[in-house]
């Protein structure tokens, strides 16, 4: 049983402009950590990611979550998760500080996160093969899907869980070749033009068919000019994405992104408001057939609900580091198949709790293995970094989420 809760504040500087966008020019990379120990001795890491100031308020909030864990037993827990993550968000006094988004949600993330880290230790087994050997029935009981039976019940969540069965052992297949990945570091905001070009160069050396630029500057034309720099060095066949992190009102959106489909983004992500869904609507139906991407700031699968009823998204980037935890990742993940959207999660936990998330989502779920997205700034802040091979990432093998960090 879980006898013992450390929280943690752990923050990391950053250098030379990497991480910065036309929003956060300053990040300083954060996980407010969760650790959930046993009575066995093992223990159970979680996180969830900030960039920096407040991050205290989230590690308090986590601690209020964990306590009320003191005492079960993790494999009690986990046969029942979708009603403790009920109670756990549905807290009175918590969940009248969301609800489930900002502080309370992101707290609830380290905590939950804590527990599939500790169950798959338990288990001896990496996530990804923990999630992937459970049956429809065992995931369904880790989830809550209240505020989105409108459109996925109970059911409805078994019955495409089973429908995927037949072609999980084609679908495993990508344990041997390794889950695809792109580069999202080739050109930060910050970047001068000769960086990214020069970043461009190292990153298809290093086997990357795809490549994110921040976009989003006061001037557009240094967008343009940016994002042509990179079509320019990587040429027709690979993939460009641009991600402008909320900074245009819808009127400039509409304006930019029409100049900026001149050189064929794969999509445009977080182009303005994360909830203006309805512009967001707008805008995919003025800019198409270049797709919009979403979701590194959507906190919640109801959320997520009404912008895959809308249509306007072309990829949803769900975050567990940004909603619940994996258990509501695994509720929109489903959500998302079923409406025929692809998932490319963003990785706020820098893709170490991801890389399993994206092979139960292939493997289990059915979905595209599409591409991970990849930041290599804290790779050594990990006792089990991701691992990257010729454009690919390395199937993970240690126990567990690979999210202990080493000490600091």
């Amino acid at each position: 049983m879980i006898v013992n809760i450390k929280v943690r504040d752990a923050r990391f500087e950053l250098t030379n402009g990497a991480g910065s966008d036309a929003i956060h020019k300053d990040p300083i990379y954060s996980y407010a950590v969760t650790e959930l120990c046993d009575d066995s001795g093992i223990s159970g890491s979680g996180f969830a990611f900030t960039l920096g100031e407040g991050n205290d308020l989230v590690c308090k909030a986590a601690q209020f979550y964990a306590n009320k864990l003191i005492g079960k037993d993790i494999e009690e827990l986990m046969a029942d998760f979708g009603n403790v993550f009920n109670m756990l968000s549905n807290e009175q006094q918590f969940r009248w500080l969301g609800p489930h988004k900002g502080i309370v949600q992101l707290a609830l993330a380290s905590v939950t996160n804590a527990c599939y880290d500790l169950w798959a230790k338990k288990r001896k087994l990496p996530l990804w093969k923990l999630l992937t050997e459970l049956s429809p029935e065992e995931i369904i009981n880790t989830l809550d899907l209240s505020y989105v039976e409108d459109v996925l019940t109970k059911q409805d969540a078994l019955q495409l869980l089973r429908s995927q069965l037949p072609g999980k052992c084609e679908r495993e297949k990508i344990l041997k070749a390794g889950y695809p990945v792109y580069d999202t570091s080739v050109g930060w905001f910050k970047y001068d033009d000769e960086t990214v070009r020069i970043n461009c160069r190292k990153a298809m050396d290093n086997g990357f068919s795809a490549m994110k630029l921040k976009v989003g500057s006061p001037d557009s034309e240094r967008d343009i000019r940016r994002a042509h720099i990179v079509r320019e060095e990587v040429g027709d066949d690979n993939k460009i994405m641009l991600d402008a992190n909320q900074q245009w009102t819808l009127p400039q959106a509409l304006k930019v992104c029409n100049q900026l489909k001149s050189m064929n983004p794969y999509w445009i992500e977080e182009p303005t408001h994360p909830d203006d869904i309805l512009a967001h609507k707008t805008l995919a139906n003025s800019i198409a057939p270049v797709k919009l991407a979403l979701g590194e700031h959507v906190p919640n699968r109801i959320i997520f609900k009404n912008y895959l009823q809308t249509g306007c998204a072309g990829f949803i980037q769900v975050d567990a580091v940004r909603v619940g935890g994996v258990s509501e990742f695994i509720t929109v993940s489903l959500l998302c198949k079923k409406f025929g959207v692809p998932v490319v999660p963003h990785v706020g936990d820098m893709g170490q709790l991801h890389q399993h998330l994206v092979l139960f989502n292939h493997i289990s779920v059915g979905h595209e293995a599409l591409f991970l997205e990849h930041i290599p700034h804290l790779r050594n802040k990990f006792v089990n970094p991701v691992q990257i091979k010729n454009g690919f990432n390395i199937v993970p093998e240690e126990i567990g989420s690979s999210c202990d960090l080493v000490n600091y």
